[in-house]
């Protein structure tokens, strides 16, 4: 697969992306657990079929110690029994975040209040942070077909 542009290769976007990876290393300061932000990133990624994405996230949980059990079950997380309840709630929300479009009314209510049991209002904050700022990195990614899954090194981008 050849990539369809170099967004690299204009200034703005350039910038641009260099803003959203900036975003992201703010947003993985916060206490929402490193493995938590991993599999939600991974759900979506597999979700919206990016490739990269996969890749990265994929490496970025193993090195920090994820089980590639988990890994690999993550996208039928409801089948599996090795997630805990608030990884199922953050699962649940990032898919119903990523899926937006399918729900007339967005992320339900009963979704959002299962992620607030588990989740302080920070956290939370974060969470919606991370799934949203994912979705824009696998919509350019494969908008543009950029072809980057496999040689990922973990802490790249970091």
């Amino acid at each position: 697969m050849e990539a369809r542009l170099n967004p690299f290769g204009s200034p703005v976007a350039g910038t641009f992306l260099k803003h959203l990876a900036a975003a992201g290393r703010v947003l993985g300061e916060s206490t929402l657990p490193p493995a938590t932000r991993e599999l939600v990133l991974l759900r979506a990624s597999q979700i919206n079929g990016c490739a990269g994405c996969i890749d990265m996230h994929t490496k970025e949980a193993l090195a920090a110690g994820e089980t590639s059990t988990r890994l690999h079950l993550v996208a039928a997380w409801r089948e599996a029994t090795l997630f805990t309840e608030a990884e199922r709630a953050a699962l649940e929300l990032a898919e119903q975040g990523t899926r937006i479009a399918d729900a007339a009314g967005g992320v339900p209510d009963d979704v959002w209040a299962n992620a607030a049991k588990h989740y302080d209002e920070e956290q939370l904050t974060v969470l919606v942070s991370f799934i949203a700022l994912i979705n824009a990195f696998n919509r350019l990614n494969v908008i543009t077909q950029q072809p980057t899954a496999g040689d990922y090194r973990p802490g790249q981008h970091g």
